[in-house]
């Protein structure tokens, strides 16, 4: 056989190669992507993947973004301690499968995936005969094409989902007051979630919904001392607590940076409107005052939640905006929406000044393409600014997108001198 001739083939299977594609072999761990979306009790995820999986009622979603129609081989993935039957259903399609001890890899079988976007693949227990169907580890996809799902991102925060901000353009006077409204539509009020109304330079303040029974007013401070232990920042660069609404609880906070920390468990309820006002104004000896205000709307009155002084600081409102997150990693097949309306800047010089531009953002878990289900733009109807992230819809905003909305002349009637005796 001549050069020329190895040569040729040679060059005929490259062609071929690119033509035709090369089946790649995606491992989707279930540790990453997979959630129980049912009978939560029943079924665990943790860095094994699915464990300690005994309720037959419990239902196990995995999600894989598929960008383009492809046809695909399917395969779980897992061990077990003793023979079981499991369900796996893909496009529409149930299989039962029998499990025996050990561990396997098992092909599901073959799918033409025939729609752009994420697919879920369900789980759920047939029959058993002891405490648990099975671990599964993960699923193997064979396939020409490419796939999005979290791989080796952080599958904690790649289950908690991409979190989504708006910066409002600021005046270009000093700002020494932030006024914004806040509404979550009604259904959107999903556990895990923090709606933040007001973030600045050195902080946040917005509400969340922290469990089926408690709902949160949060207020926060970072320290100029950078830790994520709130226990070593030294006294001198500690937040200091000057002022304490009714009702609210002090403390610190850590793991994402430190500082001080105030809230205010509130029942606020889904569809309803809620103020927030918050102050930036330096002391004149170095250090900067952040005071919070809520206006709860169901009392019809507004609320002091706090007042901090942060050392060595000594600025102005800085950095305005708003941002939508999911804190419960087990949340995070769930969409959740909040609307932002009717921001208002007050400058030092005591104007008020109308917001009416805000600018999309993302975090690290959509920046490196982990999840793409993030969202940000204008809602006509209600003249306001939306943010929606989590359960893996298939729309994705741009980054750095801007958004406008309508002015409406209206500036905030608040009577500074009755805040300040709250």
């Amino acid at each position: 056989m001549n050069k020329q001739f190895i040569t040729l083939m040679f060059l005929m299977a490259m062609m071929s190669s690119v033509a035709f594609g090369q089946t790649k072999t995606y491992e989707v761990p279930l540790s990453g992507n997979a959630y129980v979306t049912s009978s939560h009790s029943g079924a665990s995820i943790r860095d094994a993947g699915l464990t300690s999986w005994g309720d037959a009622s419990s239902k196990i979603s995995t999600y894989v973004r598929f960008n383009e129609p492809q046809k695909v081989s399917l395969y779980i993935k897992g061990s077990a301690n003793g023979k079981s039957k499991i369900s796996v259903s893909f496009l529409g399609k149930k299989k039962n499968i029998k499990i025996d001890k050990g561990n396997f890899e098992t092909l599901l079988g073959k799918y033409d995936v025939k729609e752009v976007g994420y697919q879920p693949i369900t789980l759920q227990g047939v029959s058993k005969d002891g405490k648990e169907f099975a671990t599964i580890e993960s699923f193997v996809i064979k396939t020409d094409n490419e796939l999005t799902y979290v791989s080796d991102f952080s599958h904690y925060w790649g289950r908690r989902g991409p979190s989504v901000h708006l910066k409002y353009t600021m005046p270009e006077e000093d700002v020494e007051w932030f006024y914004n409204e806040v509404t979550v539509p009604e259904g959107e009020d999903v556990i895990g979630s923090y709606y933040m109304a007001n973030g600045y330079g050195e902080g946040y303040f917005g509400i969340q919904c922290n469990s089926a029974d408690e709902r949160r007013v949060l207020f926060s401070v970072w320290s100029p001392f950078d830790t994520q232990d709130p226990k070593l920042i030294p006294d001198s660069l500690k937040i200091k607590m000057l002022r304490r609404g009714e009702g609210v609880h002090i403390g610190e906070f850590g793991n994402e940076g430190s500082g001080g920390q105030s809230y205010l468990k509130y029942n606020w309820k889904a569809g309803n409107t809620y103020k927030f006002l918050t102050q930036v104004k330096p002391d004149g000896k170095g250090n900067t005052v952040y005071t919070g205000y809520f206006y709860a709307t169901d009392e019809n009155r507004w609320r002091l939640i706090s007042s901090f002084m942060r050392p060595k600081t000594n600025t102005h409102y800085k950095g305005a905006h708003s941002f939508l997150e999911n804190f419960s990693p087990n949340q995070g097949y769930l969409t959740r929406k909040v609307l932002f309306s009717n921001q208002w800047f007050k400058t030092v010089a005591g104007d008020w000044v109308e917001g009416n531009e805000a600018a999309f953002t993302y975090d690290a878990t959509a920046r490196a393409k982990a999840r793409l289900d993030y969202q940000g733009g204008y809602n006509k109807a209600s003249n306001s600014f939306y943010l929606q992230n989590c359960g893996f819809f298939n729309e994705s905003t741009e980054y750095l997108t801007k958004f406008h909305r309508k002015y409406n002349g209206k500036a905030p009637v608040i009577n500074f001198e009755e805040l300040e005796k709250l």
